[in-house]
């Protein structure tokens, strides 16, 4: 019998994962996922502002590859007998060796008030839903301080010039950012009109707004929450060791450590290089890191002694509408250097590194690294 490969979630790094797999061994590669598009996550602030996006199947992207795919939901995993259970088939999936790649969604109960009044752009559902009432609204909150909320506020002033955007943060504007990336960022939300509130912190969201810790309220007929992810419960429920927040603890080899015929990678997976740190949850940190933990598999599976994982930081990549942008450099621990590109420049190289990675997902362009 073959040695058999499942990969549960089919985000950019279970995609990666499963196609890397099926060219790198000889096994047999599953690869399960509850949607049969995949869908560009990083674009999705785009979606909500009313912009179309590519229709990705996965059908198309792993065909001819070698990988079978099974539409379905992951509803547990057994880790004695190796076996992965589904919501809408009584059969399960056996494996000899799982790649856990769930990936993350909206925390939506940090806050009360969050899942009942907020949007989101975590998945493509809360994207189209939150497009849906754009253009019936005059006021948008964005709560959140990080890439995602400041993408999703730029474009949203961007694409409707007539709705008034507040950006609430619980600290300063582009707080991870350079000196000349602060300024850089307050002064593109000055010209898009977007209004900003730092030092923030949310106490509850409602209807008609938001509701300050300092009891202040903030009037909104919309509030889209990018304040926090969160991951399934799945590795927990399953035994495997998880970190406070869930996330599957790995070694160099992103293997589990509880498990080792468990691999973990993207969002689900928490992990940190010898010096300690933990590579934050990024595009730029995934599909790196899922290259090298497949790499990895074919070593072990060949007889090969694998490598430990490393890796740097380059840049961090930041849409500010469909024509501006802001690239800031950073040093290998993803600290932020003072140089930065802005402007037109920085948007076309945004989307070139956007359209790259769908290449690589493509597999007509596998990198030695991303």
């Amino acid at each position: 019998m073959a040695f058999r490969i499942v990969v549960v979630g089919a985000g950019y790094t279970g995609l990666a994962a499963a196609k890397l797999a099926a060219r790198w061994t000889d096994a047999e590669v599953t690869l399960i996922n509850a949607g049969d598009r995949f869908v560009e996550r990083v674009r999705l602030h785009q979606l909500a502002a009313g912009q179309a996006l590519r229709d990705l199947p996965l059908a198309d992207l792993v065909e001819g590859t070698g990988v079978t795919l099974v539409v379905d939901s992951v509803t547990g995993i057994d880790a004695t007998k190796r076996v992965v259970r589904l919501a809408n088939s009584s059969r399960v999936v056996q494996y000899d060796l799982l790649v856990y790649a769930l990936g993350s969604a909206a925390d939506k109960g940090s806050v009360p008030g969050v899942a009942e009044h907020a949007y989101n752009v975590a998945t493509a559902d809360e994207a189209a839903r939150l497009r849906e009432r754009i253009g019936d609204s005059d006021v948008v909150a964005v709560v959140g301080g990080g890439l995602t909320g400041i993408e999703a506020a730029a474009e949203l002033a961007e694409s409707h010039p007539g709705l008034k955007v507040r950006f609430v943060n619980g600290g300063a504007l582009g707080a991870g950012l350079s000196r000349r990336g602060q300024d850089y960022l307050r002064r593109t939300f000055d010209r898009l009109g977007v209004e900003v509130r730092e030092h923030a912190r949310v106490s509850e969201v409602r209807a008609d707004g938001l509701v300050l810790a300092d009891g202040e309220r903030l009037g909104a007929d919309i509030v889209v929450w990018t304040a926090g992810f969160k991951v399934l419960d799945l590795a927990r429920e399953a035994g495997f060791a998880v970190d406070d927040h869930g996330r599957l603890i790995v070694d160099e080899m992103l293997r589990s450590v509880s498990h080792p015929e468990v691999t973990g990678i993207g969002d689900a997976a928490a992990v940190r290089m010898r010096s300690g740190q933990e590579l934050r949850m990024a595009c730029a940190t995934g599909l790196p890191s899922t290259q090298h933990a497949m790499r990895a598999i074919a070593d072990r599976l060949a007889g090969r002694s694998p490598r430990p994982l490393r890796f740097r930081y380059v840049n961090q990549c930041i849409s500010l509408g469909r024509r501006d942008g802001l690239i800031q450099f950073v040093r290998a621990d993803d600290s932020p250097r003072e140089a930065v590109l802005t402007g037109r420049k920085a948007a076309l190289y945004k989307e070139a590194i956007v359209r790259g990675t769908i290449l690589f997902e493509r597999n007509l362009v596998i990198p030695t690294s991303f």
